[in-house]
């Protein structure tokens, strides 16, 4: 997209009280490094009051690579562009096993938690994911947790653990099946009880579908991912729940599982 699409579709937007854009994408071959600074700039000039999440570690250790910065460095220009926090995609299985099979060209697991602890000392929190239920083992899905357990024990960065539930359709993994409902709330439920130094557990409904995340109220989730407005990757891999609920619709939900809803910001602080 062009800096003038992402800057139209904030624009479309602006009546609405939106309080994040979130921004991620893949390592793109040609795109020069000015011109994420420019992107991050173009949505700050447009909407000064919005917080900006954006790039997945991976994209992180891509920008330094092309720009011949190190990795504080080019947070820092980041951050002076308009970055206010980095979302937690791309940490897949940490398992090297798993990386070598299914994404051998892609930042390995140590490197993810560097990047991620990197920015933290930075002052950036982040957030971390698991990409759960297609090659990968029970064990490897432990020590995936207990790495994040170590790391947020040495920087505290991390706001918030998201389990993403493998979608195989147009994937090299197609033969395999979706996750159920039960390995869905038993991934939540470990994660809660293992993360103890995370402060939320998030039930993204997107990949959970609604009814399996509002379950996962009661399973150790503390936050219904909110009202996406745009999501592509998980419905190109096959997801067919909705882009987007009421923010009723969501109120609905929470409140049928016993529970308060209550509006926060990208830092989790109320709204």
């Amino acid at each position: 997209m062009s800096i003038e699409e992402i800057v139209s579709k904030i624009r479309e937007r602006r009546a609405e009280p939106v309080t994040e854009v979130h921004i991620v994408g893949g390592l793109h071959p040609d795109l020069p490094y000015q011109y994420y600074i420019d992107m991050l700039k173009a949505v700050k000039a447009e909407r000064p009051d919005i917080h900006i999440q954006a790039f997945t570690c991976v994209e992180i250790a891509h920008l330094a690579a092309i720009s011949g910065r190190s990795i504080t460095e080019t947070l820092e220009d980041l951050i002076q562009a308009g970055l206010g926090s980095i979302p937690g995609g791309g940490a897949e299985v940490f398992s090297t096993r798993i990386r070598e099979k299914l994404c051998p060209s892609k930042l390995s697991g140590k490197d993810w938690l560097e990047v991620s602890k990197t920015a933290h000392r930075a002052g950036l929190r982040t957030n971390a994911t698991m990409l759960y239920g297609h090659i990968e083992t029970i064990p490897e899905r432990i020590e995936h947790l207990l790495a994040l357990r170590e790391a947020q024990d040495e920087t505290g960065g991390f706001l918030c653990y998201i389990p993403l539930a493998f979608h195989p359709r147009n994937t090299k993994l197609e033969h395999l099946s979706s996750t159920g409902g039960v390995d869905d709330l038993k991934n939540i439920a470990v994660s809660r009880l293992l993360l103890d130094n995370f402060p939320h557990i998030k039930a993204y409904w997107v990949m959970l579908g609604p009814k399996v995340a509002q379950i996962s109220l009661s399973f150790g989730a503390d936050d219904l991912d909110g009202t996406v407005l745009e999501e592509k990757i998980t419905h190109m891999a096959g997801a067919d729940t909705s882009q987007a609920m009421t923010r009723s619709e969501i109120e609905h939900l929470i409140r049928q599982a016993g529970r308060k809803p209550v509006e926060r910001n990208t830092l989790y602080e109320p709204v």
